[in-house]
């Protein structure tokens, strides 16, 4: 078998369109993230789509560089996960293969390696690591965050309400009966309803935004593709919360969520979450709803699954600059188990 590593900065021909993750697709796994993320000056000192190529199966994976040098997964704050992607025939040992020579190609070109967050459904997180071992790079693996998400099972919306907290049921039920309520969905993106969001968030418990610009491009973008889902929550006409979610590939995904702190007890952030999980499972037929990153208590309401997001370090054993970085991660492990 022979493998073809290749790295090479970001040119015309870029990530292609085709490149995907195994298992279900994501917004974060597109090219039009990563060239949103690199023109919204999220590339650090310079963009870079690591590749490899075996058996006509290609691995990409959209890097930046950082300062001194080491690389690191072209991922912010919006992203929900950095996994490897393919291109090519979907032969499992030939796309192990392949991430094995990616990562064998970047040894020639980095002392340091750290992907955040890798997800750990379907075992990525063991994959990536598996070929970053396999390529010669010394590894720490990290438990680092949370994901909640949905899993339908075959649960019609009916069946999977009926699983939730009692709590948060009578707590829909009650404050939809008094009606003071109203609730918009949009499935377009609207520059009026994307302000009323804009002007909630800043009047919420939330911290400043990100990067606004790049948020709204991408909602804009996901407009565009036809996966936008958005809701208003309304009290006397007006906005006091707001949801932006996509959905894809049988997948929604809550992105961003935030009421108007004195609307707390008419519970509008609530209502208009039920409303939504009722579309976008009775209307788009999704399977899964992914709460994105963080553990926040309420996610575990509306969600049945658990998982951790892992922060991967690889220290390049060819290169001293690595080895001083590798003593210290390491020895903080085994501090940390002591």
């Amino acid at each position: 078998m022979q493998g073809n590593g290749e790295h090479r900065a970001n040119d015309d021909a870029g990530l292609p369109a085709d490149a995907r993750a195994a298992g279900f697709a994501s917004p974060f796994d597109r090219a039009m993230w990563f060239d949103l993320l690199a023109a919204h000056g999220f590339a650090g000192e310079g963009r870079v789509d690591a590749r490899a190529t075996v058996e006509s199966v290609t691995a990409w994976l959209p890097l930046r560089r950082e300062k001194g040098g080491a690389l690191s997964g072209l991922a912010n704050w919006y992203s929900f996960s950095i996994r490897p992607l393919f291109t090519g025939p979907a032969h499992p040992g030939a796309r192990s293969a392949a991430l094995q020579a990616l990562f064998a190609g970047l040894r020639r070109k980095a002392a340091r390696l750290t992907l955040y967050p890798v997800p750990e459904i379907e075992g990525v997180n063991g994959d990536v690591e598996i070929a970053l071992r396999a390529a010669g790079w010394w590894v720490k693996a990290t438990p680092a965050g949370d994901r909640h998400w949905l899993d339908l099972a075959g649960m019609t919306h009916d069946d999977w309400w009926e699983s939730r907290p009692g709590a948060l049921k009578n707590t829909v039920k009650r404050k939809a009966k008094k009606g003071v309520v109203d609730i918009q969905l949009l499935t377009q993106f609207d520059p009026g309803s994307w302000a009323a969001y804009e002007s909630i968030y800043a009047a919420s418990w939330k911290p400043e935004e990100g990067d606004p610009a790049l948020l709204r491009a991408f909602a804009e973008a996901e407009s565009w593709r036809g996966t936008f889902r958005m809701g208003i929550a309304r009290i006397e006409g007006i906005p006091v919360a707001a949801q932006y979610w996509t959905v894809e590939d049988g997948t929604a995904f809550i992105h961003k969520l935030a009421h108007v702190e004195d609307s707390l007890k008419a519970s509008p952030g609530t209502l208009l979450s039920a409303a939504l999980f009722r579309h976008v499972i009775e209307i788009d037929g999704v399977k899964r709803v992914d709460f994105g990153t963080g553990n926040d208590g309420y996610k575990k309401d509306w969600m049945n699954r658990h998982e951790r997001l892992w922060r991967l370090e690889a220290f390049n054993p060819a290169r001293i600059a690595a080895w001083e970085p590798a003593i210290k991660a390491f020895a903080r492990s085994k501090l940390g188990r002591e």
